[in-house]
């Protein structure tokens, strides 16, 4: 094998497609980029047997071929050649000569008969979300992602899609995530569960435009479309949480507030709240007023805000972090918070529709009973 192509541009490529690389594997090849010219083009893999990233660029090549080069050597290398061009020479012994201006590297590579096959997708009813939607669904709920479950499934987000919505759900035990979205889709009704892993590396490769993610669905995988990459992963098994009957049908006290006030009041009080000093927040929802308050063995903070509230006083004390992380994601300017009592989860909407629903479960506060 051997081509030359811009040195930036695979670079940047290799980059992006090592972020599907192991950092350490049984099978060695995995470790590394499987190249691959055909029709001019320079093919890239990285594939750790759960999720893969492909991509192509553009290349002039003299011989076809593939070989698999260590991940991390050659974005290292590509990433210091002084010349805009790079060559690189495959003998028939794997034995790969990287040429740029005056440098020139060699290495040993992997045959590319070693190198696991990706799967293919096949199945379901391909569709297109824009870029920017997507992203900012991921991101108003990959926070609520249990890390440490013994469910496997609640470590992915849900895809929920019906009558032209799709949804995403994700949950931990505290706190539940819901994001609702209306989409073109005239297949069949579906839902399947994505890891956090894959997604995340979604998020990174979507801008903030209006350009179409495809997704395609298959019994057992997904392949994400994005630009001039594919992202293509393993989907998660298992019952995931019933989050419908997590949800309260009704609840006594409704709050409307200014969603930065409430955010830089939580934020303020939890200043004497550390990883090693841990205290639930005191939110009282009284008079049109929200007070917040936390109290730990470095002293004690006290604030109010105003709010809208309609129903009966509540004192309710939840985990600061879990607050924070929701309110932080969504871009509105009032948010409506319903309360029940100090035992049931207190749970954030948007003031009108149902865009967004995270329900967060409370903390004990040595005052109450709460269990």
């Amino acid at each position: 094998m051997k081509f030359t192509c811009n040195t930036s541009v695979l670079a940047d490529a290799c980059n992006i497609v090592q972020r599907g690389v192991p950092q350490k594997s049984t099978i060695p090849a995995t470790e590394g980029i499987f190249m691959q010219t055909k029709n001019s083009h320079l093919i890239l893999t990285g594939y750790d047997l759960e999720v893969g990233i492909t991509t192509s660029i553009s290349c002039s090549t003299e011989v076809e071929g593939s070989i698999v080069l260590n991940a991390r050597l050659l974005c290292d290398i590509l990433r210091r050649l002084p010349a805009a061009s790079v060559t690189i020479n495959v003998d028939a012994h794997n034995l790969c000569k990287i040429s740029s201006g005056e440098a020139e590297f060699s290495l040993v590579g992997i045959p590319a008969n070693d190198y696991p096959e990706l799967p293919t997708v096949s199945g379901g009813l391909p569709f297109a979300i824009k870029q920017n939607v997507l992203r900012e669904m991921v991101k108003q709920t990959i926070f609520a992602v249990a890390v440490q479950d013994i469910k496997p499934v609640h470590k992915g987000i849900k895809f929920e899609v019906e009558n032209n919505n799709l949804r995403l759900i994700s949950c931990d035990g505290f706190r539940l995530a819901i994001r609702n979205e209306a989409i073109e889709y005239t297949g069949d009704d579906m839902t399947f569960v994505v890891p956090a892993k894959t997604l995340s590396e979604v998020i990174k490769l979507a801008d903030d435009d209006e350009e179409n993610v495809t997704l395609s669905i298959g019994r057992k995988f997904i392949l994400f479309e994005i630009g001039n990459y594919r992202i293509i992963s393993r989907l998660l098994e298992g019952e995931f949480f019933n989050y419908k009957n997590a949800i309260p049908a009704e609840s006594s006290t409704k709050a409307r507030v200014n969603l930065k006030l409430i955010l830089d009041s939580v934020e303020r009080t939890s200043l004497l709240i550390t990883s090693k000093i841990k205290s639930p927040v005191r939110c009282v929802f009284d008079d049109n007023t929200i007070r917040v308050s936390s109290a730990t063995a470095l002293g004690a903070a006290n604030d109010k805000i105003p709010a809208s509230i309609e129903g009966k006083r509540v004192e309710i004390g939840f985990n600061n972090t879990y607050l924070t992380d929701c309110l932080k994601t969504v871009d509105v300017d009032e948010v409506k918070i319903e309360l029940s009592s100090p035992v049931s989860p207190i749970i954030v909407r948007p003031v009108e529709g149902d865009n967004f629903i995270f329900l967060i479960i409370p903390m004990r506060l040595k005052n109450e009973n709460i269990v």
